[in-house]
């Protein structure tokens, strides 16, 4: 059976002066609460990946797990998170970045990826790029290596997969803003 076409595009919910005045929010709650477009969202990244070599999957918190659980089945990989600071037992990496709003500390365990393991990583949104760069910065300090990044919503008019991309990483997106 042909995989049917979903317009992300209507889906995406814009939410003008959210967080703050000025700001326009893509919103992916609509998506995610539509079987047929978390369908679509698999079926496009299993078209897209299926010549890349990864290992394991990092979802980034807390919208990327959606995405990254879906591309964890469907690959038959497993999951690690990037979780905000103080969310992850155990022994942890941090990094602090800078985000759209302030700054924010990332984390992940640090016997989450094995040494020179291949990780797709995934998230809902790239806007300016600070949690993607500390989540890839994440996955580098445990010994990883970045195979890719999918991500479904990439606001093109700010800078973050376009510096990802000139640092030599693939990234994939989904629905793009310019």
């Amino acid at each position: 059976m042909e995989p049917k076409h979903v317009n992300l595009y209507k889906l995406i919910r814009d939410c003008p002066n959210f967080p703050k005045p000025g700001v326009l929010f893509r919103d992916i709650t609509p998506v995610y609460s539509n079987y047929q477009a978390l369908n679509y969202i698999a079926d496009e990244f299993e078209n897209i990946l299926k010549g890349n070599s990864f290992d394991v999957v990092v979802g980034i918190e807390s919208r990327g797990f959606v995405v990254a659980t879906l591309l964890a089945l469907r690959f038959k990989k497993g999951l690690t998170m990037v979780r905000k600071a103080g969310k992850l037992p155990g022994d942890t990496i941090k990094k602090a970045y800078d985000i759209e709003y302030g700054s924010a500390i990332m984390e992940i365990q640090r016997d989450a990826i094995s040494e020179g393991q291949k990780v797709l990583v995934v998230d809902d949104l790239i806007a300016t790029g600070g949690t993607a760069q500390a989540a890839v910065e994440l996955v580098i300090e445990t010994g990883g290596k970045i195979a890719a990044l999918a991500i479904v919503v990439e606001l093109a008019n700010l800078p973050g997969a376009l510096r990802l991309r000139e640092s030599g990483y693939t990234v994939h997106s989904l629905a793009v803003y310019q």
